[in-house]
Formats: structure tokens, C-alpha cells, sequence
């Protein structure tokens, strides 16, 4: 057997399918799409065995693009589960024959609370298809697999139709990155997209500053307790005047044989690369890669300093 010419095949089978799934979208389509942009509540999709499987992945992606969603088991519903639904809410309802006997159960008690059902299924004439408002059509000519009985092009092509309803609700709901990024806070994407330099900064008596006017030996004292390799110099109302390095240091010493008694505003780099700490966190590691630094003074609105981040707080975050 030909390993890779046999994946190639169920791939093109696959493949097949879904461009043929893609020349039958049309009113139905449109209707299921109006019914869910429409939907007061929530989305509960709901099959069973792998058509349950895809609608699990189907409500996930639908919750994660800002579609409220849910899965519902078809048999846990028949149990108690109906409980479940409000009104306003919208059944997606996965079954590749429209007759397994655990869907079509509840098919009475989802009419008797007037929830709308989007049936997606390979056939058009069965009950679920029946009792739908809207029937999206994941018939295939045959499986990829070789005895033509384990779903396989089926329900690529039903997951396929449920990726496609959710990115057209996103599209119509104008859903940004920033909306994305409140629903997975928990992910790197989410924390690009949110995580601020104020969220991870070292504040308050952590920030490693001194007066202008103090002479640098009084400096290295602060710098070193500080252990970020810096010092913040301030000038009139506390505003930030200037940052002094370790590197600063060692480029003085080879100028200067004994500069310890010189004032911080003699020796410090004005106008140092500063960020807000209202900036993204990604920002701040855009300039520390441009600059090649390592850390970086963040300044409230007044101009004083309000910070210190380290390039290995970022990388704690979570960000990369």
C-alpha cells in the first residue's frame, strides 16, 4: 500500500465534498444565518456520536467568535436537560440520516417551546429536515472510508457548515480582534491583544529612582538595590528626567578615573525610551527588540515615573 497516495485520496475525497457542500449554499443558508443573528438567547447545538462531536467543535467556535453557544446531548436532554432552553433561544441540530431515533425524540418537546431548528443533515426528506425552519445539506456521495460506513466525508462537510455559519455572524457582528481577545484571556493571542505594560509593571517603592541633583554614588547605591541594571532620575515635581545605565557606568568610567561625586543630571542620558503604561505589553517588547534593551521605563500621564518592566516579566506573561 501506497501510504501517501491513500491520505492524498481521502483528502481529495474530503476536499471534494466540501466545494460540492459549497455550490448548494443558497436560501436555506441565508435563512439559518438571519434565525441565528436574530437568536434573543443562545445557540444549543446538539447530535449525537460524531455528528455530536463536530457540534461540540461547532458551539465552541460559535462561543469563541462571540455567538453564545452551548452543546445539549440529544439523550440528556430527553432526561431532564430540556431545562436548558429559554426563549430566544436556537437549536442547531446535527443527524447525517435526519432519523436517529435520540434526535428525533425531542423533536416534539423543542416544537411545544417554539425553538427554531437548523437541521444540518444529509437528507432533505427526514424528520429532523422535517421539522426545521432551515435545512443545511451535508450529503456526500460516499465516505472516505473504504467500506463507505464510518463518517468521515460527512462529517468534515457538517463541520465545514458550522465553521461557515459562525464566521459570517462574526462578520456581521463587525467582531474585532480586541472582542476575541476578551474571550480567551487565558491565551497568548488574548494577552497580545489585552495585556497592558500596567498589568505587569514593577510599581511604586520597586522603582529604582533618584533626584537629579544627587551625586552618582548615592545613584549606584539605588541601582544596585534595585537590581534591574537602572536607575529613574527625576527632576522638577517628581517628573522623569532621565534613566542611568549599568552600561552608562562602565562607558563613563572609561572617560572619567573617579566620577562617583558628579550629579545624577551630569551623567544620566536625557530623554530616555520611555513607554506608557497604558501601552500594550507587546509594544513594550517591540522597543526593547529595536533598541536591543532589556528594560524599559514606563510614565503616567503627568510624565512621572510609573514603572519598571523587565524583558523577563514579559516573558513570564505569557505573551510569547
Amino acid at each position: 500500500m501506497d501510504i501517501i497516495k491513500e491520505a492524498q485520496k481521502v483528502l481529495a475525497m474530503e476536499a471534494k465534498e466540501i466545494l460540492s457542500a459549497k455550490k448548494r449554499l443558497g436560501k436555506d443558508f441565508i435563512k439559518a444565518v438571519e434565525v441565528l443573528g436574530a437568536c434573543k438567547g443562545k445557540v444549543v447545538v446538539s447530535g449525537i456520536g460524531k455528528s455530536g462531536l463536530v457540534g461540540q467543535k461547532i458551539s465552541a467556535t460559535m462561543a469563541s467568535m462571540g455567538t453564545p453557544a452551548v452543546f445539549l446531548h440529544p439523550v440528556e436532554a430527553a432526561h431532564g436537560d430540556m431545562g436548558i432552553f429559554m426563549k430566544g433561544d436556537v437549536v442547531i441540530m446535527l443527524s447525517q440520516s435526519g432519523e436517529t431515533e435520540e434526535v428525533i425524540n425531542i423533536l416534539p418537546a423543542l416544537g411545544r417551546l417554539n425553538i427554531p431548528i437548523i437541521a444540518i443533515t444529509g437528507k432533505k426528506n427526514s424528520s429532523l429536515a422535517k421539522s426545521a425552519v432551515c435545512v443545511l445539506s451535508s450529503s456526500v456521495e460516499e465516505e472516505a472510508c473504504p467500506l463507505n460506513l464510518a463518517p468521515t466525508c460527512s462529517t468534515t462537510v457538517q463541520l465545514a457548515i458550522g465553521d461557515a455559519l459562525a464566521v459570517v455572524l462574526l462578520n456581521m457582528k463587525n467582531f474585532k480582534k480586541e472582542d476575541f481577545a476578551m474571550l480567551h484571556p487565558g491565551g497568548s493571542l488574548g494577552k497580545k491583544l489585552v495585556l497592558k505594560v500596567k498589568d505587569i509593571m514593577h510599581s511604586g517603592d520597586s522603582i529604582p529612582s533618584i533626584d537629579e541633583k544627587a551625586i552618582l554614588k548615592e545613584g549606584l547605591l539605588v541601582m544596585t538595590a534595585g537590581r534591574f541594571g537602572c536607575v529613574a532620575v527625576t527632576g522638577v515635581k517628581g517628573k522623569l528626567a532621565g534613566i542611568f545605565t549599568d552600561g552608562d557606568l562602565r562607558r563613563l568610567l572609561e572617560k572619567q578615573a573617579n566620577p562617583f561625586m558628579m550629579k545624577m543630571s551630569e551623567v544620566m542620558v536625557k530623554k530616555p525610551k520611555i513607554i506608557s503604561e497604558e501601552d500594550l505589553v507587546m509594544k513594550a517588547l517591540a522597543v526593547m527588540e529595536e533598541k536591543s534593551i532589556t528594560v524599559l521605563l514606563a510614565v503616567s500621564k503627568d510624565g512621572k515615573p510609573a514603572g519598571i518592566i523587565h524583558l523577563h516579566d514579559i516573558l513570564k506573561s505569557g505573551v510569547v
